[in-house]
């Protein structure tokens, strides 16, 4: 499900108050993505991939523990059927080098581990300010009962604590992480020595070698519950949570994909490296190194894939292997989460 983009980047997307996760110093690092028109937001983003280069990379990181490598292939990316939308077309080919990637979503306790290591700060627990207002640290959990905005900003929310300080993630480690923003996973990905999967590379692997599914288990949505974790009953209000889950599942808790991968589809959305665009699919052309680099949509979103816990056949479908949707890179929710990949 897509919280409205606009209240979130008005409300979280500023000026959030950097602090540095490590006080030493190195030589200038290189920027993750290339340089290109500088929007207003453009110093902002560029600080953060600053701090972000100054992580070090584990120990382990040349492991493929826990990882699948997928053989890499061209296949028909886009829309499928009545239920796609207009940002999924045209369908065209796309071509996925073969690649390592995480069998499943990032977990708590693996989060937890990068934390410990690097003494990372998410987006969510930093002070941020709006044209000179001070603002506490929070991230925005969702509220079926608000007619206006299905999200709200909750002081003290984070990783640790998703829907505000009274809850935690207790007995939860092998659920996926969430409140982790785009720049939080590209943090913990610098630290893994893998990254985030492109959009096509997304798509390809949930697909798992067939590109006319609708769904990675096949196209009857009535065998959902038994596949996937999303949203039963009548959304936003009455979850039926006849796949037993009313939020997170612990990852490998549903069947994998044809290529092993668990939870590709549901339980959280995922973030991927691009940049959103609606036309994305008409201009491919202007792919750097496979995926959009470039900063400049109109609020800065990155794409966000598979689907989450929220999703509900009535509303998003977004466990369809086609859907995509974004989200603002400094922004945590409490159903979007991700997972890495490694090049081969």
């Amino acid at each position: 499900m897509r919280p409205n983009l606009k209240a979130v980047f008005t409300l979280f997307s500023l000026s959030i108050l950097l602090f540095s996760c490590k006080e030493d110093r190195k030589s200038e690092p290189i920027l993750v993505v290339k340089e290109v028109q500088k929007p207003v937001f453009s110093d902002y983003h560029e600080q953060y991939l600053r701090e972000i280069s100054y992580i070090d990379t584990r120990e382990d990181s040349s492991s493929t523990h826990g990882m699948t490598r997928i053989h890499g292939g061209t296949y028909e990316m886009g829309g499928d059927n009545e239920t796609a939308k207009k940002d999924e077309f045209p369908k065209h080919k796309e071509s996925i080098k073969d690649i390592w990637v995480d069998n499943t979503e990032v977990t708590n306790a693996q989060f937890r581990e990068f934390v410990n290591e690097t003494g990372y700060v998410t987006t969510a627990e930093r002070s941020f300010e709006i044209k000179g207002e001070k603002y506490q640290p929070g991230a925005l959990v969702f509220d079926p009962y608000n007619p206006e905005w299905w999200w709200k900003f909750v002081k003290g929310a984070n990783w640790q604590h998703p829907t505000g300080p009274d809850s935690d993630i207790i007995g939860k480690k092998d659920h996926p992480v969430v409140q982790v923003s785009w720049y939080d996973a590209m943090a913990y990905a610098k630290w893994a020595g893998k990254r985030l999967p492109t959009e096509a590379e997304y798509e390809y692997f949930n697909r798992a070698g067939n590109d006319t599914l609708i769904y990675h288990w096949g196209n009857d949505f009535e065998r959902a519950t038994e596949m996937v974790n999303f949203y039963q009953g009548n959304f936003p209000r009455r979850n039926l949570a006849e796949d037993n889950f009313g939020k997170t599942a612990p990852v490998q808790s549903f069947p994998a994909n044809a290529y092993g991968l668990y939870e590709t589809s549901g339980n959280v959305w995922e973030w991927c490296l691009d940049t959103y665009h609606p036309d994305a699919y008409s201009r491919t052309r202007e792919k750097v190194e496979g995926y959009f680099q470039d900063f400049i949509n109109m609020e800065q979103q990155k794409v966000i894939r598979g689907g989450s816990f929220l999703c509900s056949e009535t509303y998003c479908s977004g466990y369809r292997n086609a859907a995509r949707m974004s989200s603002a890179p400094d922004t945590g929710l409490e159903h979007t989460g991700f997972r890495c990949v490694k090049d081969i």
